[in-house]
């Protein structure tokens, strides 16, 4: 028998004295070709062993394989704090990063199917229109002409005319985006009152700041005067007047209309990265509605009249994509028959993975964060590499137990190519395929890093982790279920999918809206409940943040701190703020200084200054309960509920916000911790406890269990019964079968997804859904609570 050849033996990533984030000197060996789940509660430092070490280690190698000019234009990226990573192969990452927001971008750009579907088109479209431009919604038509002047000698010259023109298939009424916006001017202001009566009801425009004083003493308008009363010209002034320089109280100012000063301040902005009562204004304020020149296909008319046989893009593209398949199945054209091909093996792979349901102009933002990562699998299914490794982070999200059999096959296919496939994940059915399992905690954010077990699954079923001994947990169903105290009525609902639905919503209960992915359920929730006040929405759109934002101040809660600070020393709550005048002045508030070393990643380290804290030193010297600010902002959000409770420094507004964080399990987290190193199981907590503040009786929560381990499950159950109990109404979009088992009332959407789907297949009991077992949800809920 001959020995094994050298090569064969590397067959294990090698990482050892991991220090990423949470990490506490990690060393762990993983086998290559093979299926490795990493499990541990939110925030134990899965994410920062996969993503930001190994994945982040193998994308920084392979960019210093590019010449120092290409790698001006990449992104700079550091050395993960590890002392030795070894045998890596090239990681292509697939995570749960919604596709960007951009409303030109669908799911057929994301995809290439649509680039496919324009120079189809082009090669059979009649009447012939142009090239493949002429078909897209991002290419505006263009037509110039002139002339310039050739110089022959001899003092001779002549004018030669040139003219270019480029037809492309935006639609120019609402340039390519499908919908036009407008502004609810009865959500700005009172036009019964005058200037002087402070009319505005936009967040920051009040009577004494110097917003209004601008808009009132720039001499265009009467103060006295009321709005409705404007002329054209004043009322033409007062919304819409261009930049004008005007002198107030001897100081040089900027006046300008209304509408532009909202748009460049608040409308420009990421909704996401708003506080929450400028992103509740922005949507009163805001309204879209479907652009009337091209119905909502984004194409101009000469694009929409070019057809291959009876379907134009418009109609291609607004198709269910299985549906898109069958017709492009059909077709036979020998002169393309290789671009055909490939159209239809990305329209099959749609199928294949579970997304036949969605139309390829889809906007790629209103993808849920599970659909997003698959739509970004697709790309990788018909790969003809192999020894890659790929890492998923929770690939099941958003997937029905019917469903999560499929995505486990893919994942299986991918390991079976010969790829190493790395899985951050939660649900037990995924964790049951796994090669090899790696279990990190005990604990959440400090309290986690290190490795508790790794072995087979089996190993950690009989292991004394948290994960082990909560991998065989079954929410029980409840003995009695709560009765509900009224409805809420939706009537005649048909966006998206649903089929003319009529369903009365159970209120002062826990109602949960379930069913297959693509059936329907957000159009329900989302789409047809009625946007009153008192309907509060939680959606799984991720928390954006800077390293100068964090859980203070994405919460609000860093307004009653930094006033109580002001209060107590008798200063202004500004200097407070390292974002505002109480920022160190060396590192501008950033508690790090960059340094740019052009093709090498940046350099950061701490300011010397105020080594870290990020305050001015004089600042510091201000003291609020004995503490400084940088001292409160160190706090966990444990010490910090203590700290404000009670005593000098009592701070009910502070602390009725620390609670809401300690009630959804973020005790761990400190006040000022960037929201950058956040989980997205934390990001998504934050959310919640931040939205548990707003006033209203109707909580709607899509798939709160995002990001949640086996335990946190309980605690997020605890806390949906404390706010049913405190006279709340809950209604919870989610597929985890602890959620279902705990409802009140299940209202089942099926019983397929798209056109087979937006019907409503059951409502009732979890226990009568058992008993019953008349759908998919009802099958996998009898077998979870073994029924």
């Amino acid at each position: 028998m001959t020995a094994p050849h050298v090569a064969d033996s590397h067959d294990l990533i090698r990482v050892h004295g991991a220090r990423e984030n949470n990490l506490k000197d990690v060393s762990i060996e993983i086998p290559k070709r093979r299926l490795t789940v990493f499990t541990g509660v939110s925030g134990s430092g899965k994410s920062s062993l996969v993503f930001d070490t190994i994945a982040a280690e193998s994308q920084r190698l392979i960019n210093e394989t590019y010449s120092a000019f290409l790698q001006g234009f990449m992104p700079n990226l550091a050395r993960p704090e590890v002392d030795v990573l070894d045998g890596l192969t090239t990681a292509i990452t697939v995570d749960q990063q919604r596709m960007g927001s951009d409303p030109r971008s669908t799911v057929g750009t994301a995809t290439d199917a649509n680039a496919m579907l324009r120079i189809l088109f082009s090669r059979l479209g009649e009447p012939h229109i142009g090239p493949p431009g002429a078909y897209s919604f991002n290419v505006a038509s263009v037509s110039a002409s002139g002339g310039f002047t050739v110089d022959r000698g001899a003092d001779k010259t002549k004018t030669e005319k040139v003219s270019f023109s480029r037809t492309g298939g935006m639609c120019t009424h609402c340039e390519g985006r499908g919908t036009v916006s407008d502004i609810d001017l009865t959500q700005l202001f009172d036009d019964s009152k005058s200037l002087s009566e402070d009319p505005f009801t936009i967040p920051t425009y009040t009577g004494d700041g110097w917003v209004v004083r601008v808009i009132a003493e720039s001499g265009f308008f009467d103060k006295e005067k009321p709005i409705r009363e404007y002329s054209k010209k004043e009322r033409h002034d007062f919304l819409y007047r261009e930049p004008t320089k005007v002198k107030i109280n001897g100081v040089n100012l900027t006046y300008e209309g209304l509408i532009p000063k909202l748009q460049k301040s608040f409308l420009s902005k990421d909704r996401e990265s708003m506080q929450p009562h400028i992103r509740a204004f922005v949507d009163r304020a805001v309204t879209f509605a479907r652009c009337p020149d091209c119905d909502g296909t984004r194409l101009s008319e000469l694009a929409r009249s070019s057809k291959i046989g009876k379907i134009s893009i418009a109609d291609a593209c607004s198709m269910e994509i299985r549906d898109l398949a069958e017709w492009a199945r059909k077709l036979k054209a020998p002169a393309v028959a290789p671009l055909l091909a490939k159209l239809q093996h990305t329209l099959d792979s749609f199928v294949e993975i579970g997304l036949g349901y969605l139309s390829l102009d889809r906007a790629s933002g209103t993808l849920s964060g599970g659909e997003a990562q698959r739509t970004k699998m697709i790309r990788h299914l018909g790969s003809s590499l192999t020894d890659v490794t790929y890492v998923f982070d929770e690939p099941t999200i958003g997937l029905h137990p019917h469903d999560i059999q499929r995505m486990n096959n893919l994942l299986l296919r991918l390991r079976d190519k010969g790829n190493t496939v790395l899985v951050v994940e939660h649900k037990p059915e995924t964790i049951a395929i796994a090669d090899h399992v790696v279990d990190l905690g005990p604990g959440a954010g400090s309290a986690g890093g290190t490795v508790c077990f790794e072995g087979t699954l089996e190993g950690l079923r009989g292991s004394d982790t948290v994960t082990g001994r909560h991998l065989g947990d079954r929410a029980a169903l409840k003995e009695t279920v709560r009765k509900a105290t009224g409805t809420l009525a939706i009537r005649g609902a048909t966006a998206n999918n649903l089929q003319d639905v009529d369903v009365d919503i159970p209120l002062g209960v826990l109602t949960v809206v379930t069913g297959v992915a693509g059936s329907g359920k957000s159009s329900l929730v989302h789409g047809s409940i009625p946007a009153e006040e008192g309907v509060v929405s939680v959606d799984q759109t991720p928390i954006r943040g800077s390293r100068r934002s964090n859980p203070a101040t994405y919460t609000g809660l860093a307004d009653p701190i930094r006033k109580a600070f002001a209060k107590a020393n008798g200063v202004k709550p500004a200097l407070f703020s390292a974002n505002s005048e109480g920022a160190c002045p060396t590192c501008n508030g950033a508690g790090v200084i960059y340094t740019d070393l052009a093709i090498m990643q940046s350099v950061a380290t701490t300011c010397e200054e105020c080594e870290g804290r990020r305050f001015e030193a004089s600042v510091l010297e201000y003291r609020f309960g004995g503490r400084d600010i940088s001292e409160v902002l160190a706090m966990s959000v444990t010490e910090a509920e203590e700290f404000f409770r009670a005593g000098e420094a009592r701070t009910p507004a502070a602390h009725r916000i620390l609670e809401r964080m300690a009630d959804v399990g973020l005790g761990y987290l400190t006040l000022g911790q960037p929201l950058t190193t956040l989980s997205g199981g934390e990001r998504q907590r934050l959310k919640l406890a931040t939205h548990m503040g707003d006033k209203g009786g109707v909580y709607v929560l899509d798939e709160p269990t995002t990001g949640l381990h086996l335990a946190d499950v309980e605690q997020l159950l605890g806390l949906l019964d404390r706010l049913v109990d405190s006279g709340k109404s809950v209604i919870v979009i989610e597929h985890h079968q602890a959620v279902m088992a705990h409802a009140d009332w299940i209202i089942d959407l099926g019983p397929g997804a798209g056109h087979d789907g937006g019907r409503i297949v059951f409502e009732g009991t979890p226990a009568d859904l058992v008993a019953e077992r008349s759908t998919l949800t009802g099958e996998h809920l009898a077998a979870y609570v073994g029924g």
